[in-house]
């Protein structure tokens, strides 16, 4: 504890006060704090008291309490989707776009500025994806959160245009942190992962869609990549010309359709208030995402223009030939497309994490996301994504769950998007089963159907951890892909793929998959 060391009598009476209350939130907290000063207890800091309260339990001192340790918790909602994010950025370097509206700081990589939280971090850490992995997953520990399934979030610029031993590289450090043990090769540091300290349970890297061909998804898999982001920005190609984003719609039309061939979970990012672009377009622009089955995103980023200093978007706004959306307007149309968006995607975010001082005019205001909820909700329309219905921390009844199958097309495969519901309309988990129509992208999926994600909700829990509550380790996964299964074989599929990430490799061996080059399968 910080200053004058508080007693462990004294930090049992915090402790008991923090399990007794009914509800716990930030002003409970304080509450207690402030009484236990007013009790003559020294300054102390909730990331000290969650220290203290580990040694006590590791010492047989008092009884370790799950609910307790997560009232303890700093950011719970960081590890609330059942896994740890653990964000790291490449170098910069040189990215083949020539976009009006991104920023070139030399210190950061392409479409990044140094002042990023993130990029800020990776800076001070010399862009070195061991020491960055390392210290994040020292944070969740600090803070009392369970990191030891890690979903990987490789970002900065454009991945395809890095040097592929640079990629190997970075990725096999990254696994190296979390193995605990330094290895030769990207191969052996996988396969170390799969029994490691801290698993990777997922892996995304973020590209541009003209980089992406047959070859390239191919090479992504050798990665262990099984969540791509693509930077679409917009679907109207005069929009994407006179941004000079370099690709056409085409090319995203494409790259999805390989992508979701071969499996991935795809995240796609899109900019509403380009050059050229009005609400009125915007809005039309998003419907295409959903009216379109050569789209038809799992997850999407809504990133609005944010217009920086030393662009050429800039000096478009300095001539007048351009305008940033106002407050009212951009959050009229988020809420528009937030109604649009469909059950079975996931709406990550709605504003970049953009330092306000950095934005020269427009929306500066981080918390965009809670006020357009606040609105919808006070409209009676709340939004049905994915992260808007998750159960985050709240207990779960796994006999009281009802099994949901929503299913629609693409121009690659039927898709089965299979959801575990509380009867108070929450997620608890889901599924998503391709059935494809179309020939794949790589050979070893030829005749597959293929399981693109498998998402069990709650606190993230330590592997083979068996606590009451929260919906891992309830059996809903393993009940979701039975399920899978059942639908697989009855569409008249022989064989069951899924795109697995290292380190759950273990789980699906455990129920009757089989590794092969790229992916696992087993026979129906």
């Amino acid at each position: 504890m910080q200053g004058v060391e508080v007693s462990d009598q004294a930090v049992m009476t915090i402790l008991r006060q923090i399990q007794a209350a009914p509800r716990f939130d930030s002003d409970v907290y304080n509450r207690i704090y402030r009484a236990a000063l007013r009790a003559g207890a020294a300054p102390f800091t909730k990331q000290a008291l969650a220290e203290r309260y580990r040694a006590l339990a590791a010492s047989g001192a008092i009884e370790p309490d799950l609910e307790l340790a997560r009232r303890l918790q700093i950011k719970p909602v960081r590890t609330l989707s059942g896994v740890a994010p653990v964000a790291v950025l490449t170098k910069p370097y040189p990215c083949p776009g020539e976009c009006i509206f991104c920023p070139d700081d030399a210190n950061a990589p392409k479409s990044y500025l140094a002042s990023e939280p993130g990029a800020s971090r990776a800076r001070m850490l010399g862009f070195d994806p061991y020491r960055q992995t390392h210290r994040r997953i020292e944070a969740f520990a600090a803070n009392g959160h369970k990191a030891e399934k890690i979903e990987l979030l490789i970002l900065g610029g454009s991945w395809t245009a890095y040097p592929r031993d640079y990629q190997a590289w970075f990725v096999r450090r990254c696994l190296d942190a979390m193995n605990g043990v330094d290895s030769e090769t990207l191969e052996i540091a996988q396969h170390r992962n799969e029994t490691a300290p801290h698993r990777s349970v997922g892996l995304a890297v973020e590209t541009r869609p003209d980089h992406i061909t047959v070859e390239e998804v191919h090479w992504l898999r050798q990665l262990g990549v099984t969540r791509v982001q693509l930077g679409v920005q917009s679907l109207d190609d005069t929009i994407l010309s006179r941004n000079q984003r370099g690709h056409t719609t085409a090319d995203v039309r494409r790259a999805v359709q390989w992508l979701r061939g071969a499996g991935f979970k795809l995240t796609l990012h899109w900019m509403p208030n380009l050059l050229g672009a009005t609400p009125e377009s915007d809005l039309d622009d998003y419907r295409r995402l959903w009216d379109d089955p050569a789209l038809r995103p799992d997850e999407l980023k809504i990133y609005p223009t944010s217009l920086l200093p030393g662009t050429k978007l800039y000096e478009a706004y300095q001539s007048g030939d351009y305008q940033p959306y106002t407050e009212d307007e951009l959050i009229a149309l988020v809420m528009a497309c937030k109604r649009l968006t469909p059950p079975y995607c996931r709406l990550n975010r709605v504003m970049r994490d953009i330092p306000a001082p950095e934005i020269a005019a427009g929306v500066r205001r981080s918390n965009l996301r809670e006020e357009i909820l606040r609105r919808m909700r006070r409209a009676g329309t709340p939004c049905r994504c994915i992260r808007c219905r998750e159960v985050r921390g709240g207990p779960i009844d796994s006999d009281a769950l009802r099994l949901d199958a929503l299913t629609y097309e693409t121009d690659h495969s039927h898709e089965v998007f299979l959801s575990a519901i509380t009867p108070g309309d929450r997620l608890a988990g889901f599924l998503r089963l391709a059935l494809p129509t179309a020939s794949p992208p790589i050979a070893e999926l030829e005749g597959c159907a293929i399981i693109r994600q498998l998402q069990v909700y709650g606190p993230a829990l330590a592997l083979g951890a068996d606590e009451p509550g929260p919906a891992q380790h309830h059996g809903v996964g393993t009940w979701l892909l039975e399920e899978a299964r059942r639908r697989a074989y009855a569409a008249g599929y022989r064989k069951l793929a899924v795109i697995a990430a290292v380190g759950t490799r273990p789980y699906y061996r455990e129920r009757g998959f089989q590794m092969g080059e790229l992916y696992m399968s087993t026979v129906l």
